[in-house]
């Protein structure tokens, strides 16, 4: 299945902060569902073909979020690039798995599951699980979990990146006084 790689959002050193709540609850959530040790999504960011950490729970979520990597690198780059999910029982001779990559966030997980952030065929991230439980990870049933869960997660961020911003109240009192006199002229055209 073909995907598309289209960034979500662009990562910037000052989320909005309805985004990172967004994000942070759906790593929390997930790593509290499949009792791992740690959870993690990473948005891709096209322009400069990169994932970058946006939500951390567990392990990690003091020091990565913001950290980037080649998108194309590990099992998170796969994922991405595929669209695929993937579940590795034990990374230790896993030739997808990128070691370098591990060691530099400080945490070297054994286990993990990997699901693309996935709205129509556009892939916005990857959500990883890092050394969920053995019985959270035993079948099939727990990765289309995981899958679902991810859909959702893919969806409301969509929802929240496409919403336009909107403008600002008048600030200074000249700009309220205008304000003012548009309602009241409002109110009169509307008979009021």
């Amino acid at each position: 299945m073909a995907q598309t790689i289209v960034p979500a959002v662009s990562a910037s050193p000052r989320p909005d902060p309805a985004l990172a709540e967004l994000l942070q609850s759906v790593v929390d959530t997930a790593r509290a569902i499949f009792g791992a040790q740690a959870s993690s999504i990473m948005l891709l960011e096209a322009a400069a073909d990169e994932l970058v950490f946006e939500a951390v729970s567990g392990q990690g979520q003091e020091f990565l979020v913001g950290r980037r990597f080649p998108a194309g690198r590990g099992i998170a780059g796969w994922v991405a690039a595929s669209g695929e999910p993937m579940v590795v029982d034990d990374l230790r001779d896993n030739t997808a798995f990128d070691r370098d990559i591990a060691e530099s966030t400080g945490y070297v997980p054994n286990a993990l599951m990997a699901v693309p952030l996935l709205h129509g065929d556009r892939v916005l991230g990857v959500l990883e699980v890092l050394d969920p439980s053995p019985q959270a990870r035993a079948g099939l049933p727990e990765l289309d979990l995981l899958c679902l869960f991810a859909r959702q997660a893919a969806v409301a961020l969509h929802l929240l990146t496409r919403q336009a911003p909107r403008p600002p109240l008048p600030a200074a009192p000249e700009d309220r006084t205008e304000l003012l006199r548009l309602l009241g002229e409002a109110r009169r055209l509307l008979g009021d």
